[in-house]
């Protein structure tokens, strides 16, 4: 460990509030060294994550395949158009995978359009507490559900 000011390598500027220490050829201050060492996990099978966190990854999952469903879903609009196409398009609906690839459309849009809005309110800091969070989050996911049971029930059987 060296005395402060002792060391004054440029290429990581100098500030006098931070004493420079050397350890094994490596520069740091004694505020990084003090900083607490946290265990990395990376095994995604124990991590287990609040409600709020998995809301949040399912808000990304379904943007991701509403973005890449994109072209089936323009492809059967265009389709429905003409009077063949639509037929088509409503063989397509007929099909039971069709209907569950149809539903799984539906609660992607709709989870995305509810947690869209959960985070733009957690963005104006309503809700931000932990408890409101939690209570958010799990109405996120029951009005997404319950939204595509009916509408999907509605439109697709």
């Amino acid at each position: 460990i060296a005395p402060i000011g002792d060391s004054k390598p440029e290429r990581f500027g100098y500030n006098p509030k931070f004493r420079v220490v050397s350890i094994e050829g490596k520069h740091m201050t004694e505020l990084a060294m003090k900083k607490k060492q946290r265990p990395k996990n990376l095994d995604l099978s124990t991590i287990r994550l609040p409600l709020p966190g998995k809301v949040s990854i399912l808000h990304r999952i379904s943007g991701v395949g509403l973005f890449l469903c994109l072209p089936l879903i323009l492809a059967l609009f265009q389709w429905s158009l003409s009077k063949e196409g639509f037929e088509c398009v409503q063989a397509v609906v007929a099909n039971p995978i069709g209907k569950l690839v149809l539903l799984g459309l539906i609660w992607a849009y709709l989870h995305h359009f509810c947690a869209g809005i959960r985070f733009l309110l957690l963005d104006w800091h309503i809700g931000i507490d932990l408890p409101s969070a939690r209570k958010s989050a799990g109405l996120v996911l029951i009005v997404s559900l319950t939204l595509t049971a009916i509408i999907g029930g509605t439109l697709l059987w």
